[in-house]
């Protein structure tokens, strides 16, 4: 039954790979590098099939006859297709979002990794280039179809629409003259695409004036996404009311960490004003983010070696400004190499962070840029880089399994659960390592910065389901933003923007971080002989499993 259940997992994986080409290569797949997915609507039908077949396959293996490993990766597996099921057939987000279209994310992976030789990369750009026009009149022709598009999608899928004309007007004809002979085949195409690019621009300009579908997916369709997001029985109401719950203490602990690092006893807007003076302290520029953040994540290297956080590996990470093609969404990203890619482990993680948009006002970007102070930048680099996203996923890449299933689906509550969590172990060790007054002032600060990312945390969660279930309106969200998670406008306003256009995804810090939390002090009292390296070796050696399923290979 073992081997029966592998070879099914692989077949299954295989057919998800054909399906979504610009998800396979992002994944280090390049059997489909040459080719966009198909949106049409008999496309749907196929998929529908297809889905439909590889859970029935999956529904015929016996759990009890497989080995814990393998029983995660079953599990994992049939959440992940019945949830592309759900979204095929039930969301349909392609029939009334245009960024499932974007064609940054068809050309963006050819154009920053080496994913491929030099000719085979142009080869493969020529051709999605030279796919691009049909590829963008099924867009229009479903999004025509559909229920009607949101505003806020529209806005964004225009905005980064002048990321994608860069590409296609700078990195790919950069790329292209690299190769006399393939270069000027894909610099033909591009010119093509850039056309098709700017009449879907045109067609977007138009449509915005009617996009008023509402960005909110309602009770019902919200309690499903957040069931697949979580991979958790969680309901939306359990969620808020420990949100909520968990807010209020996290105001008490801000309060007196403020009080401690004013010497002076706690007083009303006390912990704004010690806020405010942390970001007059620790004042960053657009052009400085990128550098801060540099020189951050390599004092965090040491940090973490240091404290004995966890194993450090040598994998080549790089802070980079956040390609114009993927803005609007988050404010900062870490993208590992695709696990799937034979010399994953010599190619660099990306670790992007997007300045203020240019157009905003200038107030606005300022607001941007005191919340993202000095002082912020270091903890975002703590949860972007070191111990955060960048370590776990370099433990992730050395996870090998039975199957693919463990390197392809990542728990998106087990990853940024970590993260989070890795905030706190920086948090309690202290930036400084040292134990004098300089040393301890800055230890102070990052825990005050941790506690208001907790709050940032914490507000996500409920900020999602109250704009997904309820009738949160922009103001009201803006309030509880800035009051009490003392947050910048700037990044009030991104925020409030992200809720509509993500779903789910918000909740998974929250939910990920009390996961993990809790398997961390369970593994504790379960093996009080291993070091707290030790510890999160064993917590990170298995891949991104979501959390219920760290615990069965955990054995706790």
């Amino acid at each position: 039954m073992t081997l029966r259940f592998r070879e099914v997992a692989e077949r299954v994986v295989d057919a998800l790979l054909e399906a979504s080409p610009e998800w396979a290569l992002d994944e280090g797949d390049t059997r489909g590098a040459h080719r966009l997915t198909d949106h049409s609507a008999e496309a749907d039908v196929q998929r529908t099939a297809m889905l439909t077949d590889a859970l029935g396959s999956l529904d015929e293996i016996d759990p009890d006859l497989i080995p814990p490993r393998d029983l995660v990766d079953l599990e994992v597996l049939r959440t992940k297709i019945s949830a592309d099921l759900w979204h095929t057939t039930e969301l349909r987000p392609h029939t009334w979002d245009p960024l499932v279209y974007a064609p940054g994310e068809a050309l963006l992976p050819l154009v920053e990794r080496e994913v491929l030789p030099l000719p085979e990369r142009l080869s493969a750009l020529t051709s999605r280039c030279s796919a691009l026009p049909e590829h963008l009149a099924t867009a229009r022709t479903r999004l025509s179809e559909g229920p009607g598009m949101p505003r806020v999608h529209v806005e964004t899928a225009l905005g980064q629409l002048a990321g994608d004309r860069h590409l296609l007007t700078h990195d790919v004809p950069a790329l292209a003259g690299r190769d006399p002979e393939a270069g000027p085949p894909l610099e033909e195409a591009a010119r093509k695409a850039l056309d098709a690019l700017e009449e879907h621009e045109s067609w977007l300009r138009t449509e915005l004036e009617f996009a008023t579908a509402d960005p909110r997916l309602g009770a019902r369709d919200f309690a499903a996404q957040l069931w697949y997001a979580l991979d958790s029985e969680l309901s939306p109401e359990a969620l808020l009311v420990r949100a909520e719950s968990d807010l209020l203490a996290t105001e008490e602990a801000m309060a007196d960490a403020a009080a401690e690092y004013e010497g002076q006893p706690r007083r009303p807007g006390q912990v704004a004003g010690v806020l405010a003076a942390l970001a007059d302290d620790h004042p960053v520029t657009g052009q400085d983010l990128r550098t801060t953040g540099e020189q951050a994540l390599e004092h965090l290297y040491r940090r973490t070696r240091e404290s004995g956080i966890a194993t450090v590996y040598e994998d080549p990470v790089r802070v980079v400004p956040m390609p114009e093609s993927r803005r609007g969404v988050a404010v900062a990203y870490c993208r590992p190499p695709g696990p799937l890619d034979p010399n994953a482990n010599e190619l660099p993680t990306f670790i992007a962070v997007s300045p203020p948009p240019e157009e905003w006002s200038e107030e606005r970007r300022n607001s941007f840029l005191r919340e993202y102070n000095g002082a912020m930048l270091r903890n975002l680099m703590v949860h972007e880089g070191m111990p955060g996203h960048a370590l776990q996923l370099a433990h992730a890449a050395r996870h090998e399994g039975p199957t693919r299933v463990g390197k392809l689906f990542m728990s998106g509550t087990f990853v940024e659960g970590w993260a989070v969590h890795a905030e706190d172990a920086m948090a309690r060790h202290g930036w400084s390592g040292t134990d004098d007054e300089q040393g301890r002032r800055q230890d102070l600060a990052l825990r005050l910065v941790r506690l208001k990312t907790r709050l940032r945390m914490i507000l996500n969660a409920i900020l999602d389901v109250r704009v997904h279930t309820g009738d949160i309106t922009e103001d009201e969200a803006l309030t509880l933003l800035t009051e009490r998670g003392h947050q910048e406008e700037g990044e009030a306003v991104g925020k409030w923007r992200r809720a509509q256009l993500t779903s789910a995804q918000l909740s998974t810090y929250y939910v990920g971080h009390t996961e993990m939390a809790a398997i961390a002090r369970d593994l504790a009292e379960a093996r009080p002989e291993l070091s707290e390296r030790e510890l999160h070796d064993l917590m990170l050696a298995h891949g991104s499993p979501p959390p219920r399923h760290l615990r069965t290979l955990l054995e706790l």
